[in-house]
Parts: structure tokens; sequence; C-alpha cells
């Protein structure tokens, strides 16, 4: 899962990075280019597995978190390769500033529309490019030929209106055929926002109702908020797990960090949970649509085992920890099977039968 984090001079954007990613290293650290952080996501689930069956690797799901430098959204200038690698992004993260509270919340929001603004400049001017392809092409085909073209002609002129009217691709009311159309083009507005707002230490325990009062400014579609104070939880971050737990407690925080919450609401705003595999070689989570069925994990894992699924056996999580083994869940009569067409649940230890 790859999500994007831009933000406007001085919103806290990279110090968000480090936090996320413990201060690790940039794979990218041009000024035209993205840092890259991969992080994993916090689930002991996995880690209880593979204590069960003594596994010899641990794998969790993983993000990765792209730092786009200020001029990828600040400039009209901005590089299309740079675009493009955004719109592939699964979710765009814009950080806004509002440390000191009060009337920073109000700029946080003028912040945040300036980001908006600024994506739907860059798809406007896609869309006006692509447009300018087709109204010649149309021109020079026989008419009984025109009417895919013309469609889609039809459907750039409605989105550009909205877009225009500052509706972004993903509030616009689109059939299924329509957005499955419009994915072939790198639009920004398109991509879900989890919205961070940085706030300062003294509003940390203020965070609750500062999501809430900025949330309700917004319109909910494919839009989530999260306010977390990035200098606090980079701090945080450079601390082993015990000294940070340490740290947390002495300061009344709660023991659960923004910065998993903020990995747990990308989960809630893509639509993805986690399922498991665990055995001797490898206790594993893997991230899967919500509403996934389990040829789908099955081609999660491998392309090979969806191609000669047989039928998966599904244990629930709390049930088979509470068993203790596999073995002893079988007996219990608890652990199924299920074919193909089941829709897999989060959490559920998955071990898939098949035949190639």
């Amino acid at each position: 899962m790859d999500l994007g984090i831009i933000g406007l001079p001085a919103s806290g954007k990279t110090t968000l990075w480090r936090a996320l990613t413990g201060g690790a290293e940039a794979s990218g650290s041009g000024r035209l280019e993205a840092a890259i952080g991969v992080v994993r996501v916090p689930d002991e689930r996995v880690d209880r597995l593979a204590e069960l069956y003594e596994s010899k690797k641990v794998t969790h799901a993983e993000i990765r978190w792209f730092d786009y430098p200020v001029a990828a959204v600040a400039s009209r200038g901005a590089e299309a390769s740079m675009l493009g690698e955004m719109a592939r992004m699964d979710a765009l993260a814009p950080v806004v500033g509002a440390v000191g509270g009060g009337a920073r919340l109000a700029g946080a929001r003028r912040d945040l529309e300036t980001l908006e603004l600024e994506l739907t400049f860059a798809d406007l001017a896609l869309i006006e490019r692509r447009r300018g392809r087709i109204e010649p092409e149309i021109r020079s085909m026989r008419a009984a030929e025109r009417g895919p073209l013309e469609a889609e002609l039809e459907l750039l002129e409605r989105v550009t209106e909205q877009l225009e009217e500052g509706v972004g691709l993903r509030a616009q009311e689109l059939t299924e055929a329509e957005r499955k159309l419009l994915s072939g083009y790198q639009l920004l507005t398109r991509r879900p926002l989890l919205v961070v707002v940085n706030i300062g230490e003294d509003d940390v325990g203020k965070a609750d109702a500062i999501e809430a009062e900025l949330a309700g400014q917004l319109d909910a579609s494919g839009t989530a908020v999260v306010a977390l104070c990035a200098q606090l939880e980079a701090a945080v971050a450079a601390l082993d797990a015990g000294e940070a737990a340490e740290f947390r407690a002495e300061l009344g925080l709660s023991p659960v960090s923004p910065v998993d919450r903020l990995v747990r609401e990308a989960y809630a705003l893509l639509g993805v949970h986690s399922f498991l595999t665990a055995g001797r070689p490898e206790a594993r989570a893997w991230t899967l649509p919500v509403g996934g069925t389990a040829l789908d994990a099955a081609g999660r894992i491998h392309s090979d085992i969806a191609r000669g699924f047989i039928r998966a056996e599904v244990a629930r999580y709390d049930e088979l920890m509470a068993a203790g083994s596999l073995a002893e869940l079988r007996k219990q009569g608890r652990l199924r099977t299920e074919g193909r067409d089941y829709v897999v649940e989060d959490g559920d230890v998955i071990e898939v039968l098949f035949n190639v």
C-alpha cells in the first residue's frame, strides 16, 4: 500500500514522515524527488501466531510512505512524472499545520483548500490535454465510429464542469463504467484523502475535538481526518518500545499512538483489512479489500495457488489462540472448510489447499 504525504511549507509533513518511519533513511531525497520510507503495519496477531507456530520468519503488512517535496503541489510547474506518481498512490495524506490552536485551525482549513485547488488544477490541465486530442480525432472519424470517443468527451466535459465548481472526482457521482474509464487517467482528485492536522503539544488533549471540527467542514466522501503532534511523535519514534510506552505514560497520553491510528484510518479509508497465514516457515499478514473472497486471498499469496484452488481451511484468530493449536481447533469442530466464494473476514487465519 502506497500513501503520498503532501503539504505546504512549514506544515510539518517531513516531521510526520520521520515519525512514521522512525527516522529511516530516505530512499529518495532530491529536491524534486519523493523520500520513501517502508513502515510495517503494527499487528500483534502476527507476532502471537509466530509464537504459537514457532515460525522462523515474521512478516507484517507494509505501507510505503512517500514524502513529496513542496514543489510537487505548490507549483504549477511540477513535473508530469511526479504528478503521475502521486496519482498512482492508494491515497494522499495532506498535512496542514494547526500549531497554536484557535485561529490556526482556520488557517489549516485554508491550507487544505489550497492543496485541493492545486490537485484540481493539475487534473483540469490533464483533462484539457486529453480533450484537445479527442476532438480532432472525432472530426476525422465516420459518424458510425464516433460513439465511444463522443461518450468519453461528454464525460470529460461533465467532470470538468464539476471540478471547476470545486467538486473533486472522489465526491462526484459517477457510474462504475465511468470510474473505470477515468481510472486510465492519472487524476489526483480521484485519490482518497487522509488529512493530517499537525497540532502543538499543548493541544494533544484536544485532538478528538479538533478532528471532529475539521471533519465537520469537509465533504466526507473519501476523506478521513487525524490530528497529532508530528514533533512529539517524531521524538517518540526515536525511542525503543519500552521507553516510548514509559514516555507516553509520563505525559498521560494514550498507549495507542496517533501514528498507529493513522495506519488504521488508512485501512478504513481504503476499505482493506488483513487476513493471516501461519506455519513453521512463516507467520504473515496480508492486505485484502473488504469483501474479498477466499479465491482473492489465494491470489494474494500466489497466482498458482489461486489457479489450483480447491478449498480453504479457515480459523478465527481468537478461537485458534484459545484452542492453542490447529489440531485442537479441528477436534472442537471449529476449523471451517470454505469454498472460493467465502468472504474473508478481518483476522481470518487461512490455509489454502490447491493443486496445480
